[in-house]
């Protein structure tokens, strides 16, 4: 990104379930102000309507603590910012990050490592990420909202973020007719099987440890009384609604 543009990138075709991997290692640099994103949404061309959307967004800094932005929209309704410290360095190396997406629950993992899940909660009228859904990065300014007041340096320009390791293993969209074969559990679509309906018990003790030492920031604890699922999520200690 330069004072003239950013960048990005996008999928060639659309996901209805599957999961979803990148390494990404952002500029070396003081970047405060600049938002590097990685995530899926369901309106790429940005033509408004009710959209999908699950977001990791890397907000920059000059140095650290480094914060990580997760975010989860339903039906248009969004809102749902979570905010880590990640617990190293993401401008010296590349480092993984993951969404597993199926019709019981979002998982966003840093490292392996689960730091959030969003559980199907429509049985109680909370909106679920369900449409066809492309695969965006990009690199863009947000100063406006993404440093704390902070500026984007300039002479620092150009920034770049860099993406490696791209994997995708997803049922792809045909239509809306037949999305629901992209709900099966079968080994072609294995992020639907027994094992992926919810963590097990060390994945459990994984998230809340990550959630005890490094979450600063839960929408929860701002806007319960808007979000049906923090209701659910009051009832845990590691906040995954279960």
């Amino acid at each position: 990104m330069d004072k003239a543009s950013g960048a990005g990138f996008e999928s060639n075709v659309g996901y209805a379930s599957g999961f979803f991997q990148i390494k990404i290692k952002l500029p070396n640099k003081d970047f405060s102000g600049v938002v590097v994103a990685f995530y899926l949404i369901s309106d790429p061309d940005g033509k408004g309507g009710n959209h999908d959307e699950l977001d990791f967004e890397f907000l920059g800094s000059n140095g650290p603590p480094f914060t990580l932005q997760t975010n989860v929209f339903a039906d248009d309704e969004g809102g749902r910012e979570q905010r880590f410290h990640l617990w190293f360095d993401p401008t010296s190396d590349f480092h993984t990050y993951g969404i597993v997406w199926n019709q019981h629950q979002v998982v966003f993992y840093v490292e392996k490592t689960p730091i959030r899940v969003f559980k199907n909660n429509t049985k109680i009228g909370v909106s679920y990420p369900s449409q066809q859904l492309v695969i965006q990065g990009s690199i863009w300014n947000g100063e406006t909202w993404a440093s704390g007041g902070r500026k984007i340096d300039w002479s620092q320009a150009p920034f770049v973020a860099s993406f490696v390791g791209f994997g995708v293993t997803g049922c792809q969209f045909q239509s809306s007719a037949s999305k629901d074969q992209c709900y099966i559990s079968s080994p072609k679509l294995w992020w639907n099987g027994d094992k992926y309906l919810g963590l097990d018990p060390a994945q459990r003790k994984a998230l809340q440890d990550a959630r005890t030492k490094y979450l600063y920031d839960d929408y929860c604890s701002k806007h319960a009384d808007i979000h049906q699922e923090c209701q659910i999520n009051k009832n845990t200690s590691y906040g995954i609604g279960e």
